[in-house]
């Protein structure tokens, strides 16, 4: 069974301060557009759930709650709330000259924003620098520095394994300077997003998946290891269409730090991304089903002649079946097989043409 996963928004006027908003079940995010219906398709396989401390001779549980106090002690400022025309949703401070990261779905189409650091009571205006939907990462600048602005450490993608504790940090449901706690549950997902009700469309591989409560207007804001790095950005949250689209408990998402810094480097320095890391096939294509209406592969519609495909000879008509070793029976699979790629890789592609089955060796390009 598949999970839905949904990058969130939350409107200021829909979530009144008190505990009814206990039962929303989105990943908040920022937009002028609401709440969000859209369901992006995964299928995450079992992975861990965080175990509660348990107390020892030594003070074991004493010694995490003091762990866990010092982490949101230095981190928490680092991580402000993101106020839209009519949402909100969350950001971390990624330098001293007032750059702000956080997810293209929170900012959105809007260019202007008010953002409040932890503690603080009152606003600042913020401008857009860039936003990049394809990873779904935005980079936002503050119009004045605050003394005082604490950039956030970041940590390392190589080194996040399952099991870690992690603390996620944001402004769930509006409520400020707020964290929840889970560990790593698994690494290296790819999801893809949808763009129905606010979403980029964005396939993200790599992805951190987190057992620490995530809902909305946590987007954008941090997740954070015991020694006080981000190691992630929360972007997408679990739901059980089963259970009519409420919240599959303890299935969150985070884009990965190594990511977050790859593009908000570019953004800051050129002012766009450009040099995205991520593999093209190089053409536009539409799922196919079968006789059973069931996905079965992707049509070539477009592949233009300097396109990875079209020098590896395929043409528009070619349905794609396989892309080395993994089963290709739609849009959203073929972006999925080529989001842990890289450009310049060579992929074996098989295709069929006019019923015959055909393979050819295709060097990647980029997006």
């Amino acid at each position: 069974m598949d999970a839905s996963l949904r990058p969130g928004r939350v409107r200021r006027a829909a979530w009144p301060l008190t505990a009814a908003v206990a039962t929303a079940a989105l990943i908040g995010g920022c937009s002028g557009q609401g709440a969000e219906s859209g369901a992006p398709k995964a299928s995450p396989s079992r992975s861990a759930s965080a175990p509660a401390p348990q107390r020892n001779g030594s003070g074991g549980t004493d010694s995490l709650q003091s762990d866990y106090q010092r982490v949101i002690k230095d981190v928490l400022p680092s991580v402000v709330q993101i106020d839209a025309s009519n949402s909100l949703g969350s950001g971390i401070v990624y330098d001293g000259q007032g750059h702000i990261v956080t997810n293209a779905h929170v900012v959105g189409n809007e260019r202007t924003f008010k953002v409040t650091a932890s503690g603080s009571g009152s606003a600042i205006m913020a401008k857009l620098v860039a936003a990049y939907p394809e990873q779904d990462l935005a980079v936002i600048k503050l119009d004045s520095v605050p003394s005082g602005l604490k950039p956030a450490r970041f940590g390392d993608s190589a080194k996040v394994e399952m099991g870690q504790i992690v603390l996620a940090m944001g402004s769930p449901l509006g409520l400020s300077s707020s964290v929840t706690q889970g560990i790593v549950s698994a690494t290296g997902r790819t999801v893809s997003e949808g763009r129905d009700g606010g979403g980029t469309g964005a396939t993200i591989a790599n992805m951190v998946q987190t057992s620490a409560a995530i809902n909305p207007g946590n987007s954008g804001g941090a997740l954070v290891n015991l020694d006080d790095e981000i190691i992630g950005i929360p972007t997408l949250a679990a739901t059980d269409p089963d259970m009519g689209g409420s919240a599959a408990p303890g299935i969150g998402f985070a884009i990965p730090v190594s990511m977050v810094k790859t593009v908000a480097d570019q953004i800051i320095k050129n002012g766009k991304v450009i040099d995205s890391g991520r593999a093209a096939l190089g053409i536009t294509g539409r799922t196919v089903v079968d006789s059973g209406y069931q996905p079965a592969g992707v049509a070539v519609v477009a592949a233009p002649p300097n396109g990875a495909a079209a020098k590896a000879g395929l043409k528009v008509g070619d349905i794609i079946t396989r892309i080395g070793s993994t089963d290709i029976t739609s849009i959203t699979a073929l972006t999925e097989a080529l989001a842990a790629d890289k450009p310049g890789q060579k992929v074996q592609v098989t295709y069929t043409r006019d019923g015959a089955k055909k393979t050819a060796e295709v060097t990647l390009g980029e997006i």
